[in-house]
């Protein structure tokens, strides 16, 4: 089966299997001691993307905007069960040159060439296919590993993430040819949908606790006031970039809610439904201010019964609306996401007010 090609479009998602055959062909194994692709392609076959690891990918992640890149940066959890970032995909790891320098070091006695994530082939099959122009279980051959050609040799890459999932095993075409400028027609072709999706599992929100007033206190009947200022409560914006593919996309979340759970049956949440909606300019909840003690919050919390020596756990769950656009004018959303923040509540008896 060989590829045919295109400029661009938004490939369909459904997912395909592909029988391999495993005549003379090997399993190889990811001991993870292979270097990083470089940059660009050039340079030789050994310590490359076309001998790397088979979840060693050309994405590169940046965090454009928002959010914390410390150790209170967590993922966000998809508010859609069953959805999922891409099991795999297609991708450039050589060119003529490095495919053939890697079979030249076969040949001498080198290391099998990975030909999908899973299979290496050995000196016969890569002669045979690549410099012979032999059919194999793909189809048609390449003469003289399409030296003098402008394009570059693909190969599947599994989402470190889901190497243990089934679907991992949907990218197992074996090494095939791409011209310039063009992707694969495949459903696993590297579109700016599956760039994407890829970004959004690799966006972190700040683990930002709500302001409260009273703070980690409050007292039995009065109301404790719950909001977040626009200043902390910001976009996070993710790029993901195959630069040796031309294509990018930009995925971005925005948050659009506060969900507060007191962590007992015994209180009373503002609004009742317990979402606090975000305000125009971006802030939730409104900011307690001296004399609003007896004032119902618009965001916030009444305990009816004192926490007895062991705090409660008041639950600050952000929505987060996922939105992207990328590369040849793409764009599209993606599941809302959640980030949840446990804080310790300790709820006193005393009739007593901080003013």
């Amino acid at each position: 089966m060989r590829f045919a090609t295109r400029t661009s479009a938004l490939l369909a998602a459904a997912l395909s299997t592909l029988v391999l055959s495993s005549t003379a062909a090997y399993a190889i194994g990811d001991d993870g001691a292979q270097a990083p692709p470089p940059s660009g392609p050039s340079g030789g076959a050994s310590g490359s993307a076309l001998t790397a690891s088979a979840t060693t990918t050309r994405i590169k992640i940046t965090q454009v905007s928002g959010g914390s890149t410390g150790d209170s940066a967590k993922p966000l959890a998809p508010i859609d069960p069953d959805w999922k970032p891409p099991a795999c995909w297609y991708e450039p790891v050589a060119t003529p040159e490095q495919l053939k320098d890697a079979v030249e070091q076969l040949k001498a006695g080198g290391d099998l060439v990975p030909v999908t994530p899973t299979l290496s082939w050995g000196e016969q099959l890569m002669v045979d296919h690549y410099e012979k122009g032999e059919t194999q279980t793909d189809g048609e051959g390449y003469e003289n590993y399409n030296l003098g050609q402008d394009g570059q040799f693909w190969r599947g890459v599994i989402n470190e993430e889901r190497e243990d999932d089934p679907a991992s095993y949907d990218c197992e075409h074996n090494l095939f040819w791409q011209n310039a400028n063009t992707l694969p027609d495949d459903d696993h072709a590297p579109t700016p949908d599956i760039l994407a999706a890829y970004a959004y599992d690799r966006i972190n929100v700040p683990a930002t606790e709500v302001e409260l007033k009273p703070a980690a206190r409050s007292t039995v009947n009065l109301p404790t006031w719950v909001w977040l200022d626009k200043t902390t409560f910001q976009e996070v914006k993710v790029r993901a970039d195959l630069e040796a593919a031309g294509v990018w996309a930009e995925t971005t979340a925005k948050p659009v809610a506060l969900h507060l759970e007191p962590g007992t049956e015994e209180a009373q949440t503002y609004p009742a439904s317990g979402n606090c909606e975000i305000n125009d300019d971006g802030s939730i909840g409104t900011p307690y201010t001296k004399g609003n003690a007896d004032t119902t919050p618009p965001c916030g919390i009444r305990y009816l019964r004192s926490s007895t020596g062991r705090p409660y756990e008041l639950k600050a769950s952000i929505t987060w609306e996922i939105a992207w656009e990328g590369s040849g004018g793409a764009n599209g959303n993606l599941p809302n996401g959640t980030f949840e923040t446990t804080q310790d509540m300790t709820v006193q008896e005393i009739q007593a007010i901080n003013r």
